[in-house]
């Protein structure tokens, strides 16, 4: 599958934590992806970009925090995660 433009707004980086990094041995990787992204969405971009075969993908979405700093409070931006397990035989290098 060719990689179009549109895949890497859907994709927007991967996520590397210390929580993630231990998924990887499962096969497992963390994105931050698109707001409005569905997980069929997720998948083509994933299976464009690295090349590999997506098994699964679960999302969930993180909900904005109330910060505050001397002009004031504001709130930060809401955020989606897309954890992707990959089929067997297949490796994502992030490094």
């Amino acid at each position: 599958m060719p990689i179009a433009p549109h895949h890497f707004e859907i994709v927007k980086k991967p996520l590397v934590t210390e929580k993630s990094s231990g998924k990887m041995v499962e096969s497992i990787y963390a994105f931050e992806v698109a707001r409005d992204a569905n997980k069929i969405q997720i998948k083509a971009a994933i299976e464009a970009i690295w090349n590999v075969k997506v098994a699964s993908v679960r999302t969930l979405n993180g909900k904005g925090e109330m910060r505050r700093n001397r002009f004031g409070h504001f709130n930060t931006g809401t955020s989606r995660k897309a954890y992707v397990k990959l089929k067997e035989g297949y490796a994502i290098e992030l490094v």
